[in-house]
């Protein structure tokens, strides 16, 4: 493999590992751990904690499946193995 397929690869891995650690972190840290740190604070009349754990990981997860994908078409572009 060619040095800019391995620096493709580098940069690919490294959007991968952040977005899953954002993803770990409002899945297990806030809708597990801080859980009644965070039911304190209300969010359309629900607890955040319970807001967390019930719809905020969706949205998030979602809003990370957006970024993956604006995220790779650029560095698709700038690697030019786009289609």
């Amino acid at each position: 493999m060619d040095t800019a397929m391995q620096e493709y690869w580098k940069v690919n891995k490294l959007y991968m590992a952040i977005l899953l650690g954002i993803w770990a972190l409002v899945s297990y840290v806030c809708g597990i751990f801080f859980v009644d740190e965070l039911n304190e604070v209300y969010l359309g009349g629900f607890p955040l904690g319970f807001w967390f754990a019930q719809q905020g990981s969706i949205y998030v997860f979602v809003l990370i499946i957006l970024a993956y994908f604006l995220l790779m078409d650029r560095l698709d572009k700038k690697f030019d193995v786009h289609e």
